[in-house]
């Protein structure tokens, strides 16, 4: 399972039920798609999904999750990722940024991802099956890396699974229709219309790009500038997301609301966010009648591990060890409910099982 802050693994048992509440709903918006998790459970569900998001690796997951129909597409991606892998490791640029200059790989499997992605590149493939071979390779790499699940930095000492031979498997594509594309939000909200849109925007500073830049790279293989210890991307610099700043978080986030084309929202948003808890419910509200659902969980992986600087390390203090998830459907067509005089009951806290 690939490794990914902001995973809405434990939610999305939560999620599916809270998008089959919504009466007639069969077509889904998921604007902030990431590794497409959600919208792959919405498909196995029978929903029709579209899935967007920004960053071309995001794409790819979800051009491969939830765009790829496997009845049409399973039989080829078979024999292609079976091709793929047995291609035959060669070291180019991806071996010297990132498994020279850096260590994010193992030499010996950075070789085999230059020669794989080469391969990629030189057969021209349909979107589906481009999209299918990245995934796999994407997944491939993230299995045998040598992070804690973040590309920030890297660990000084090789991790185990890091001497493991990097292999590549079918991804899990699903039978039935779904489309995915790669724009921003905004745009997205106001192209495409459904019965539902899912938000799940980034809350706070943490940069997706930034943090999952060696994935961008080897999606859309333009060998760029990088820079620092990690060797990130020279456009992680620019390519800010108004989502990322405090200042302008709330704004972009009403906007996106505000131009969504669908009879119901649902939205999940971390108590960890720039905005509180009451300024979500009083941003959400003057769409529709809402509702709130809080689930508690334990943090990302990093938490544990702790911060650390550049030179490894460790400083500063890891906040709480559990954090709350806000999860909000909004029926557009009702109108909010009246506000008594008196402070509204605090919501039902519900715990993950296993969390």
């Amino acid at each position: 399972m690939i490794k990914y802050i902001g995973s809405k693994r434990r939610l999305v048992p939560r999620i599916v039920a809270a998008v089959e509440s919504c009466a007639g709903a069969h077509t889904v918006l998921d604007l902030f798609s990431g590794t497409s998790r959600v919208g792959h459970a919405l498909k196995a569900r029978a929903f029709v999904v579209h899935a967007n998001d920004h960053n071309a690796y995001a794409h790819a997951f979800g051009a491969c999750y939830v765009a790829t129909d496997a009845a049409k597409w399973r039989a080829r991606a078979e024999r292609l990722v079976a091709e793929l892998d047995r291609v035959r490791g060669r070291a180019g640029w991806f071996t010297e940024t990132y498994c020279v200059a850096a260590r994010y790989l193992q030499p010996a499997n950075g070789a085999r991802v230059d020669a794989i992605r080469a391969r990629i590149e030189r057969l021209s493939l349909e979107p589906e099956l481009e999209a299918v071979a990245l995934t796999s390779l994407v997944e491939a790499a993230d299995r045998v890396d040598s992070t804690v699940g973040l590309q920030m930095a890297y660990l000084k000492r090789w991790a185990p699974r890091s001497h493991l031979p990097l292999r590549l498997r079918v991804p899990e594509i699903l039978e039935g229709p779904g489309s995915a594309s790669g724009l921003d939000a905004l745009e997205a909200a106001g192209r495409f219309e459904a019965d539902v849109a899912y938000l799940d925007p980034p809350y706070n500073q943490h940069s997706y790009l930034g943090n999952y830049h060696v994935w961008e790279s080897l999606v859309r293989w333009d060998r760029p500038a990088v820079y620092g210890v990690a060797r990130k991307r020279e456009d992680v610099r620019t390519r800010a997301s108004a989502f990322n700043r405090r200042a302008t978080m709330a704004a972009a986030l009403r906007e996106t609301v505000e131009r969504v084309r669908a009879r119901w929202l649902v939205v999940s948003f971390s108590d960890e966010g720039f905005l509180a808890p009451e300024e979500l419910r009083a941003l959400l509200g003057g769409r529709g009648r809402m509702r709130e659902q809080v689930v508690d969980h334990p943090r990302y992986i990093g938490h544990k591990i702790g911060i650390h600087d550049p030179a490894g390390r460790r400083v500063g203090t890891p906040g709480p060890p559990r954090n709350r998830e806000h999860l909000f459907v909004v029926d557009c067509r009702a109108k909010p409910a009246r506000r008594s005089g008196r402070r509204a009951a605090r919501p039902p806290v519900a715990a993950v099982a296993g969390s």
